[in-house]
């Protein structure tokens, strides 16, 4: 066995270096893209820890002949109570209300509960259907848009399912749940965010590049939404100015991808990429 215990993030030749020779493999957010999958004949089975499968070639995978070992939604649990703890602190503008106290002032800003509020959940998928369950306890109308049909979901549920531009429209919260992909990559830009209410919010704990990250600022400055949450951006680590004003932005709140980062979580995803080494798909 071979590990990566510097935990460094392997791009390139590092990357085929590291995994040839071996038969099977477990990758987090390296990218498996063709040209690697190509240097890596003694490949047999990749597992992937993590449940977003943006950065691996599945279909490249699948030419090849190796097989993919990948367990969907095993940190929906953790995602889906970061979003809540987002919604709550940019609702009651906690951000604002800290940096005020540490600049030395004390008065009171005069926020909003969750409760009985409109939720738009963009793409109800574990993550998503993990966040119905929590808001319950909220009494939230809840809408999602979803390229599936999930009539009897919303049966079940009480949900509402709804076309993208009316979830944006009249959602109070917004909060994004979609894999990106050639079809989702800037799902969220100009034009939606300017349909949104003034004192709306908009939460991305998905993937980085399903918002589009210039038409967010601009929205904020234009005062398009009251504020949003980040979990993921585009490049990561941050590295345009887009991202520093928007990490430095009074109304909004920017996390490291510590979505699926409780210990429970992780250890969910570690025990999950192990099994996929031996229970995968060709």
């Amino acid at each position: 066995m071979t590990f990566n215990d510097e935990g460094r993030r392997l791009v390139g030749d590092d990357l085929v270096s590291f995994l040839r020779g071996h038969q099977k493999a477990i990758t987090a957010l390296e990218t498996i893209d063709q040209a690697v999958i190509r240097q890596l004949s003694d490949l047999k089975v990749l597992s992937k820890y993590g449940v977003g499968i943006d950065m691996v070639d599945t279909a490249a995978l699948h030419e090849a002949g190796i097989g993919f070992g990948w367990t969907k939604g095993v940190n929906r649990r953790s995602v889906s109570e970061l979003v809540l703890s987002a919604a709550i602190s940019l609702l009651h503008h906690v951000p604002a209300a800290v940096a005020e106290v540490q600049a030395g002032k004390w008065r009171q800003l005069n926020g909003n509960q969750l409760t009985d509020k409109t939720v738009g959940i963009v793409g109800c998928g574990h993550v998503g259907r993990d966040l119905v369950e929590l808001l319950r306890a909220f009494s939230c109308r809840i809408l999602i848009t979803d390229i599936v049909d999930m009539s009897s979901y919303v049966r079940d549920t009480g949900c509402e399912q709804v076309d993208l531009d009316v979830l944006m429209r009249t959602s109070d919260v917004i909060t994004v749940h979609t894999p990106l992909d050639k079809s989702t990559r800037g799902l969220i830009g100009a034009k939606e965010i300017a349909s949104m209410m003034s004192h709306a919010i908009l939460i991305n704990m998905a993937r980085g590049g399903i918002v589009d990250e210039a038409a967010l600022l601009e929205g904020l400055d234009a005062g398009r939404l009251a504020g949003a949450a980040l979990d993921v951006l585009e490049l990561e680590p941050p590295q345009t100015e887009c991202a520093t004003a928007l990490i430095n932005h009074p109304k909004v709140i920017v996390t490291p991808h510590i979505g699926g980062s409780a210990k429970e979580a992780v250890l969910a995803m570690g025990r999950a990429a192990i099994a996929g080494l031996d229970d995968y798909v060709l």
